[in-house]
């Protein structure tokens, strides 16, 4: 009698070959609940400047993501999942933290002279697992601070595959952590350094070991609402699409590699990109096109393969429900996120209808603070020094998108005028049903004053639940003396 197929074994079989899979399996709660006596495994995939609107199962025609469309398949794709700041060391600083960025430390960037790093007394996602008997270990990028908070058995060394995009090489080093005490479970964060920029492009010009490169045409690729449609910027999305290719292909062999070793069904997968595309508009905002990111989970217990969840969730809950799928305590201090496990395999729950940002710097010279709430249906932001102009990141200014608006004296950059980018109010209002690309601010209208109350209030309860520091300067403002 053969061996019946599990979930996951019977799905991949599906997709291998090419049918499309109607199943529906009866909810196993049971399956999703950690509990101190479970000792099962998590791989945690971040990509690096990937957009919501980059992967086939997100809608997008043209890119070629089917590694990431078969476990969105299998497994749960969420629709409103939100980075807490859309900036490379804020946003890990928070999936690793489970804690704002102006709670945790990590402000800015970690590496080089920008220098930020987590307070004394944070403890990281690392330290709670091994405390609990889990190998854990990073390869690729991980760019936040210091090392004496995150103590991973394994580390890849700085300079082997930190800003490497040889996926092929990655893969094989998770193998062998995979293989390398099959008794103990285990935590693996891979960091990818695709579809980031490189020094140049995208990094495209190289060849990489077991990576056949696509090319795509620049008159095919979707323009996003916040890009100006013009010939440069095409060509910049064209040669992002590529490195998502590449980045896809690595994703597949990491998840071959952990099949082989025979762990497979025993571990929580989560795919996430730590922020929205990098492209003025998107990167180092607290925007949609920003924050607003890819997220699929697969793991043991899903109850309906290829689920679409709809529930707006939080970075700051990456951790709590890492923490329950293992059984593992927490920091000893509390944590403003929550498990997701619970709802899972629930479409929508009218629990989970709220997040909040939190950005002060990308790199050092980049000081603008903001704090945003989003709902359902609209976003408010807080700008706390709006005297400023907006900053940019050095490789967006320096990018063909952003030197084509400079060198053609584009007013607009898509549906936003350059002015309103570059010049922010202290207040933003967006109406994201009717305004998706958040470029109409009703901060000042009349008919949506009651509205503007309510999001400020909900910014300023959490502001002051979470500690935020920058409040010190509202009480300035407000008192006028020290």
């Amino acid at each position: 009698m053969s061996k019946p197929m599990n979930r996951r074994t019977f799905i991949n079989s599906c997709l291998a070959a090419g049918t499309l899979c109607e199943v529906r399996y009866a909810r196993v709660e049971s399956a999703v609940a950690g509990s101190a006596n479970t000792k099962r495994n998590v791989l945690l995939l971040i990509a690096d400047d990937h957009g919501i609107d980059q992967l086939g199962c997100y809608g997008n025609r043209v890119v070629r993501t089917p590694n990431l469309d078969s476990l969105a398949a299998e497994g749960v794709r969420f629709t409103h999942a939100f980075a807490i700041a859309a900036s490379c060391s804020a946003s890990r600083g928070t999936i690793l933290s489970g804690l704002y960025t102006h709670q945790n430390g990590q402000f800015g960037h970690q590496h080089n002279y920008n220098h930020f790093s987590f307070h004394d007394g944070v403890v990281t996602l690392p330290a709670l697992l091994s405390a609990n008997g889990y190998r854990t270990g990073v390869i690729g990028k991980l760019h936040v601070a210091p090392p004496a908070q995150l103590p991973f058995d394994l580390q890849v060394p700085d300079g082997e595959l930190m800003g490497n995009r040889d996926v092929s090489t990655m893969a094989q080093r998770a193998g062998e952590f995979f293989d390398a005490d099959p008794e103990r479970p285990f935590f693996l964060l891979v960091g990818y350094s695709d579809p980031h920029r490189a020094a140049k492009g995208f990094a495209n010009d190289a060849d990489y070991p077991g990576i056949v490169k696509k090319r795509y045409d620049p008159s095919q690729v979707p323009v996003p609402g916040f890009l100006p449609d013009e010939p440069e910027v095409r060509e910049e999305l064209a040669d992002q699409y590529t490195s998502i290719d590449r980045l896809d292909r690595g994703v597949g062999m990491v998840l071959e590699r952990l099949r082989r070793s025979g762990r497979y069904d025993d571990t929580l997968i989560i795919y996430i990109s730590d922020n929205g595309i990098p492209f003025p508009g998107a990167k180092t905002t607290v925007y949609d096109s920003g924050v607003r990111l890819p997220m699929i989970v697969s793991a043991p217990g899903v109850a309906e393969p290829g689920l679409v969840n709809r529930n707006m969730v939080s970075y700051v809950d990456l951790l709590p429900t890492i923490l329950e799928w293992t059984g593992s305590a927490g920091p000893g201090y509390p944590l403003p996120g929550r498990s997701f496990l619970p709802v899972l395999n629930v479409e929508r729950s009218g629990d989970w209808e709220t997040v909040y940002h939190s950005h002060i710097f990308h790199e050092i010279t980049m000081y603008y603070p903001m704090r945003s709430v989003r709902t359902r249906r609209y976003r408010y932001i807080l700008n706390l020094f709006p005297e400023l102009e907006y900053p940019f990141a050095t490789d967006l200014f320096a990018s063909k998108t952003w030197q084509v608006v400079v060198k053609k004296r584009l007013e607009r950059m898509g549906q936003r005028s350059v002015h309103a980018y570059l010049h922010r109010p202290a207040e933003e209002l967006y109406d994201l049903e009717h305004d998706p690309v958040e470029s109409v601010n009703l901060a000042g209208s009349d008919e949506n004053r009651s509205i503007l109350v309510r999001m400020r209030s909900l910014c300023r309860q959490w502001r002051e639940k979470t500690g935020d520091p920058w409040l010190i300067l509202d009480n300035y403002i407000e008192n006028k003396t020290l």
